[in-house]
């Protein structure tokens, strides 16, 4: 195959995955933001989420601020911030913020030092846990323990459940396709009393 028709036939063949902005700033308070489509669950307790980082080869603003400081942000992206959020894939000079050029609005808690972002509908502080490298392609994962997760009154069900038609959350394909995520069925645990042999 062609190396561009391969990388997005492998970039999107797994299917829709969320879409999210990882925060992050330097030791001197200099902010980072970058579109990430590999976050992935790791477990809830306690509550560890990670990301793939791709090898450091070159300049990783991302890693390298977390590795300097220890925290990063995961920012769902919304249907209104896709186009913004997607331009900071961007290959920009390590002074140059994608807050600013970007324009996206920064926000910062009490308890967390790497920058929000302030239009995202879920915003997830985390303290790096662990790093693994992975031998057959370089590539890095990033395990943060969840510190705290800001979410509007509303953008979450009584059982925890998220309101995804609520939040107008977007999932993306590959590296450049962008989907609405919604939810048609809530389906039922299974028990090992309701397993019908």
């Amino acid at each position: 195959m062609d190396r561009f028709v391969r990388a997005n036939l492998v970039n999107g063949i797994s299917g829709l995955k969320s879409a999210n902005l990882i925060g992050t700033c330097n030791t001197d308070g200099q902010t980072n933001l970058a579109v990430f489509n590999s976050v992935m669950h790791i477990g809830a307790n306690p509550p560890l989420l990670s990301i793939m980082i791709r090898p450091h080869s070159v300049a990783r603003h991302t890693y390298e601020n977390l590795k300097a400081t220890g925290y990063f942000t995961i920012n769902a992206i919304d249907k209104n911030l896709v186009e913004r959020a997607h331009q900071t894939s961007g290959k920009y000079d390590k002074g140059v913020s994608e807050f600013i050029t970007c324009q996206i609005k920064p926000t910062f808690s009490d308890i967390h030092p790497a920058p929000y972002v302030a239009e995202s509908p879920i915003q997830i502080g985390l303290k790096v846990e662990e790093e693994h490298h992975i031998n057959s392609n370089q590539t890095i994962l990033i395990v943060g323990r969840i510190v705290e997760i800001n979410f509007p009154n509303g953008g979450v069900k009584v059982d925890g459940h998220l309101d995804l038609p609520a939040l107008n959350l977007s999932a993306v394909n590959g590296l450049d396709t962008y989907c609405q995520a919604t939810s048609f069925r809530q389906m039922p645990y299974v028990s090992r009393e309701s397993i019908k042999n």
